[in-house]
């Protein structure tokens, strides 16, 4: 089993919180991560959009807008036939 790829989340408090790249696809010239909170079967899932600011640096947001998650819920799901998408 290959292990995943770990990015971090810098909280408002700046706190780093590690999730697990799960998938990873681009959408209209958009990079987006599907990431996990946990290894575990069960753990939750998000999507992030990777944010650039030149071409050096960039960084990634969690994906906020209800309507754009269940279109990239549905993009995931196609390339990953073994994941469930619970809402």
């Amino acid at each position: 089993m290959e292990e995943n790829k770990v990015v971090y989340f810098t909280t408002d408090e700046g706190e780093e919180v590690p999730f697990f790249v799960v998938e990873e696809t681009k959408i209209a010239g958009e990079n987006y991560l599907l990431v996990t909170d946990s290894e575990e079967d069960e753990a939750d899932a998000y999507i992030f959009r990777e944010v650039s600011e030149n071409e050096n640096d960039s960084f990634y947001e969690m994906v906020e807008d209800e309507e754009k998650i269940n279109a990239l819920s549905k993009v995931f799901a196609e390339l990953l036939d073994d994941v469930d998408f619970e809402g």
